[in-house]
């Protein structure tokens, strides 16, 4: 619960500076929190908000400004003084081991075990064991886990950088709960979402962000989502053509380009046929852990099947090797970011990575091409290279358009999207939903997995929903509402009630 507005603040953050090279990364970022009190930080991606909780949490040291906490000055040169002050963070992307067991790794940041424990219960992960291996788990539990070993030593000040952004529904509505009850207790919470439902449900105010400075310190109110996106997008509010797209959608006519039967794979993936036609962009819904991430890993030759079929153009495939499903046309862009990229490499090594990984097998390619193709894909996704050292200095949302921009460049026919749009802002969400829509109008397919239910009506021609691995309803995008997505996802019909 929120103190008086006289309160003093918790934590007072102003004119915190960051720059990397000739890329200036924070300029004028301020923010206070007050005891109780849950903030959302928000702006678009690139203005900087995951490096100012870093240099908040001692990740990074700030080249300029002052941080202080209950009135002290201080200056966090690691994370663990920083978790000494009271602050810990959660980051974007899973901050585990994936080599070491659960124990291991909560042995590493000395996280009591018995809370820890707790917290997984209470945030509805079920079965968990301590000798399970972090790289088998999947990444939603991942994002838990990160969260059950941060309220599990008690901070002061809990930082979440996109929390919710790979959780399926179910799980995001048991950690709001939880953030909820945290705040009324007294703890103070920096909250960084995209999304605008959550921010209004939980947040007490919003501090808003762009191109490294703090722009705005709003209350949350009704209609304050126009005034925030107006902040967060400054001068290019409406540089973007919207949710939507000029591309029209029409029904797939033909045979499919991939026709998928009875498949299975793993333990959660039991019984799963679609149809995927050219031109066509199939959403995937599913809550977690119903079999989708083996969907994905099947058709990308990443995990053997243990069952069923997969034809591609009327021809039965079978993929031991990701290898073998990109020469069948089949190209993947997992969920998660660091899977896919060489961090340490600039934008344009990324891209060009498949066209010269065709060089043993069919002949060098032109250089000049090889720009070409790099260049158009760049530019097609509006890819921010200024920092061309390193892609790891990316915000998340350029990162993820590299991911696109290779198989852009290289040339798509079908391609595998697993929530593509995870943890990046309004603007860069809608030119993927343009992009997506523009590469079926010139005739590839795409198979687009999404956590956020809103998602399906703006880039999808239809969704097939999976439940228990299996498919439960196939529902045109004109239908696709979110009661009606959650619902299916459920395994419910339209007369049963939502679990409580």
């Amino acid at each position: 619960m929120t103190e008086p507005t006289g309160a003093s603040p918790l934590l007072d953050a102003r004119g915190v500076k960051k720059h990397f090279g000739a890329v200036i990364a924070l300029r004028d970022a301020s923010l206070t929190l007050k005891k109780g009190e849950i903030v959302a930080l928000m702006g678009a991606n690139g203005a900087g908000k995951s490096t100012f909780v870093k240099i908040l949490t001692g990740a990074l040291r700030p080249d300029g400004g002052t941080i202080r906490i209950r009135g002290r000055e201080t200056k966090a040169r690691t994370p663990a003084e920083a978790q000494r002050a009271g602050l810990m963070p959660v980051y974007q992307e899973p901050s585990l081991i994936p080599d070491l067991d659960v124990a291991a790794n909560l042995r590493l940041c000395n996280t009591p075990v018995e809370p820890f424990r707790h917290w997984v219960d209470q945030l509805g992960i079920k079965g968990l064991r301590l000798d399970d291996m972090i790289g088998q788990l999947p990444l939603a539990t991942l994002r838990i886990l990160d969260l059950a070993r941060a309220l599990a030593i008690e901070p002061e000040v809990l930082m979440l950088d996109e929390m919710t952004a790979a959780l399926p529904t179910d799980l995001v509505e048991r950690v709001l709960q939880v953030v909820r009850a945290q705040a009324d207790a007294g703890q103070s919470v920096i909250y960084i979402s995209h999304r605008f439902t959550e921010i209004s449900e939980l947040c007490d105010r919003a501090t808003v962000l762009r191109d490294g400075a703090t722009v705005g310190d709003l209350p949350i109110e009704e209609g304050v989502e126009e005034r925030i996106v107006e902040l967060m997008l400054g001068a290019a509010l409406g540089a973007g053509r919207g949710a939507g797209t000029d591309v029209t959608s029409v029904a797939p006519e033909g045979p499919p380009r991939v026709k998928v039967r009875n498949l299975a794979a793993g333990t959660k993936l039991s019984d799963v046929s679609l149809d995927l036609h050219r031109g066509e962009v199939l959403g995937v819904v599913a809550l977690e852990g119903q079999g989708q991430d083996e969907l994905f890993e099947a058709l990308a030759g990443v995990r053997r099947p243990s069952s069923g079929s997969i034809e591609i153009d009327g021809k039965a495939m079978s993929f031991h090797h990701p290898d073998d499903a990109i020469a069948a046309g089949l190209t993947f862009v997992p969920g998660d970011r660091g899977d896919a990229l060489l961090m340490q490499r600039s934008v344009r090594e990324n891209i060009a990575l498949p066209l010269v990984a065709r060089i043993g097998k069919w002949g060098a390619i032109p250089m000049k091409d090889e720009a070409r193709r790099v260049t158009d894909a760049i530019e097609r996704l509006q890819i921010d290279t200024r920092a061309q050292g390193e892609v790891q200095r990316l915000s998340g949302g350029n990162q993820q358009k590299v991911t696109i921009g290779r198989w852009i460049a290289t040339g798509v026919e079908t391609l595998l999207l697993f929530d593509p749009t995870r943890g990046i802002d309004v603007r860069t969400k809608r030119q993927i939903y343009e992009l997506v829509r523009k590469l079926a109008s010139e005739g590839a397919s795409v198979l687009f997995y999404t956590s956020e239910l809103g998602e399906v009506p703006m880039a999808c021609d239809r969704a097939v929903v999976i439940f228990n691995g299996r498919v439960v309803d196939v529902i045109e995008a004109a239908d696709a509402d979110e009661p009606t997505l959650l619902r299916a996802a459920y395994g419910l019909s339209a007369e049963e009630e939502l679990p409580a």
